[in-house]
């Protein structure tokens, strides 16, 4: 989910305890002591109605960036439709293949197949903070698009445009190795999208998870 040399975190024991067991108490941890709780069970469930509205939306092969547990590429793959997904922890890849989906075990920041020629890819559930500088992200995913190709990105549901080096914890593990995030709300999302060369062809809300479309101007 992030960076090629920063992917310990997300390998490390905290994250795939919870995929393996499908559920949390699973933290990001902010420097200042807050913590924010990730939702492990969404992820690991079937597609909800908020995700419905994502897989509508896609069009031609579809690459899942940081895709988890693999909810979205396995419903796409019941579907017959091209899909792969992409992380950089195990227990997710496993997951996601498990379910019925293809994953790879990689960065979105290292080499991709097919670079170029995706018709769609997707940023979901904070996966917008890879790296923790969405401009850079965002420029990256327009070099995986074919031209004119469409990125589907969850922003935040606050207003928020933020930077810092964070760490994952549970209720009864210490935080382990920080990595870099971000956090960023629709407006600002948009401001990254611009600035990075992609067209907003639409946005949206379901149950407080707001979308923005993005269309490839290269």
């Amino acid at each position: 989910m992030i960076l090629a040399t920063d992917t310990a975190p997300w390998a490390a024991d905290a994250y795939g305890r919870a995929v393996v067991a499908g559920r949390g108490p699973l933290y990001l941890c902010r420097p200042d002591g807050s913590r924010l709780p990730m939702d492990v069970e969404r992820w690991c469930a079937a597609p909800d109605a908020a995700d419905q509205t994502v897989l509508r939306r896609c069009t031609g092969s579809v690459l899942d960036i940081g895709c988890g547990p693999g909810r979205m590429v396995a419903a796409l793959a019941r579907a017959a439709r091209p899909a792969l997904g992409i992380d950089t922890a195990p227990a997710a890849v496993a997951r996601c293949r498990a379910a019925g989906g293809t994953a790879l075990l990689r960065s979105v920041f290292g080499e991709v197949p097919a670079e170029g020629w995706w018709g769609s890819a997707l940023l979901l559930d904070g996966n917008v903070g890879i790296g923790g500088d969405p401009g850079a992200l965002l420029r990256r995913v327009a070099r995986l698009l074919a031209p004119g190709g469409l990125l589907v990105a969850e922003a935040v549901a606050e207003d928020v445009d933020e930077r810092f080096s964070a760490r994952l914890a549970t209720d009864d593990s210490p935080s382990q190795a920080s990595f870099p995030w971000a956090r960023v709300g629709s407006t600002a999302l948009a401001t990254h999208a611009e600035d990075a060369g992609w067209t907003r062809v639409g946005s949206w809300s379901v149950a407080g998870r707001p979308f923005l479309a993005l269309v490839n101007r290269s």
